[in-house]
């Protein structure tokens, strides 16, 4: 059968290519839809975007990659370049010459660096691993920040040697921690970057991406190395001159981040707006009022999936905390802390609205509050009953507005009670 006159068919590859089946004189032409010809520009642009970009770009992303990804570069770039400023620093303390340095010193100063790093490395994922998840952003940022102490650090170095092996050493702490918070965070962000289940591919392009900023940085320390050495004023010029570059870029960059999972400081802003005029913020306007730096003391700490002993200490106080027979959490105000128990059966929502009363019940404390405060607790029970079905479900709910309500980034324990209900 001949194939009628005209496009017979069409295909294109993501959103960059379009292109059409055409019959000409009795034989079929494959164009490409709205050009008649490729330029060699845009073959070079697609070779790039083939080795650097995931496959699928931009629909196989969350919208913020491309900004969070420059960001992200440009941090790269200066922290390459602070780091040979550092490199070259310490091997100038390790004794790279000095005729009178040996390499034994050398060495045993280089293991008892690399030791206490490792150390370092594994009591940092052990205190603060489970906290990388639900604050990415604070922990990505201070990581940024302690490496860039770190570095500074390496670089004064050699001007304190009678104290040489401990900054060192400290700095290689410094520098564990750095490794750990970077790398879980920069997972967390590949989780919520892709949009395809993509991790993979995504972490990949941006080992290629990260590279590529390595080799340039590369590039670029080669001309200053003859201009630094043994010039002590300009390391430390162009030190802080990259420092403050790559503070910039570091809080843009997390900045930039449009999380749509809710965690603590999230919830507490999306919750106090419904609260103030019964309108939920977007995950744009609630991330841009997120905190991204920690805060060094904070108003009654809430802690997530306790054990019972944290909340109540005896059958009385047990119904106390007790709303009603079928909650499946409880909540106590003990010791300066909020805690809330979760029961086996707690599903995401039940986990949601928990900590809108914890959030609640923070907002309202003073700081002459003492004792368990169950007015409060029977308070933050009654305010959810009334407006956490329209908050999570009604017209202006969490999810028509983009957030996602099917998991969260609430920084709940492992501890799960089971009660005896109320006699009656």
């Amino acid at each position: 059968m001949e194939a009628a006159p005209g496009v017979w068919a069409t295909e294109r590859y993501g959103s960059e290519e379009s292109w059409q089946y055409v019959v000409k004189d009795g034989q079929t032409e494959r164009r490409r839809e709205g050009r008649e010809a490729e330029h060699g520009g845009n073959v070079l642009l697609g070779v790039f975007k083939g080795v650097f970009l995931p496959q699928g770009y931009p629909e196989s992303v969350s919208g913020d990659y491309l900004q969070y990804q420059f960001w992200d570069t440009v941090q790269a770039f200066c922290s390459s370049l602070s780091g040979t400023l550092a490199t070259q620093a310490a091997l100038k303390g390790v004794g790279v010459g000095n005729q009178e340095a040996t390499v034994a010193a050398a060495t045993v100063t280089w293991l008892l660096r690399d030791g206490t790093s490792m150390v370092g490395r594994i009591l940092f994922a052990w205190m603060k691993g489970n906290k990388l998840d639900s604050e990415a952003k604070r922990w990505r940022l201070f990581a940024d920040v302690l490496n860039d102490v770190a570095m500074f650090m390496e670089i004064l170095a050699p001007y304190c040697p009678a104290c040489f092996t401990f900054i060192m050493c400290t700095s290689g702490i410094f520098k564990s921690v750095v490794g750990v918070a970077g790398g879980a965070t920069r997972a967390a962000l590949t989780v919520h970057q892709a949009r395809r289940d993509n991790m993979a591919d995504i972490s990949a392009k941006d080992g290629s991406q990260e590279t590529l900023v390595n080799l340039a940085g590369l590039l670029v320390s080669l001309i200053l190395i003859p201009l630094v050495t043994d010039n002590p004023a300009l390391t430390l010029s162009l030190f802080f001159f990259f420092t403050v570059l790559h503070l910039i870029a570091n809080y843009n960059a997390v900045r930039s981040v449009v999380m749509e999972t809710l965690n603590e400081a999230r919830l507490s802003i999306v919750l106090q707006r419904y609260l103030d005029d019964k309108q939920v913020l977007g995950p744009a306007e609630a991330n841009r009022q997120e905190p991204v730096f920690f805060e060094f003391r904070e108003k009654s700490p809430i802690r997530l999936g306790v054990r019972l002993q944290d909340i109540v200490e005896s059958p009385e106080m047990l119904h106390l905390a007790m709303w009603k027979d079928d909650s499946p959490f409880l909540l106590g105000v003990r010791h300066g802390y909020i805690s809330v128990c979760l029961a086996p059966q707690a599903s995401v929502q039940d986990q949601i609205r928990a900590m809108c009363q914890a959030l609640w019940i923070r907002a309202t404390l003073t700081e002459s509050s003492t004792g368990p405060r169950w007015e409060l607790v029977q308070q933050s029970h009654m305010l959810m009953d009334k407006v956490f079905h329209h908050f999570l479900k009604g017209e202006f709910r969490l999810e028509a507005a983009g957030w996602d309500t099917k998991r969260t980034l609430l920084d709940w324990d492992e501890w799960r009670v089971e009660w005896k209900i109320k006699s009656s």
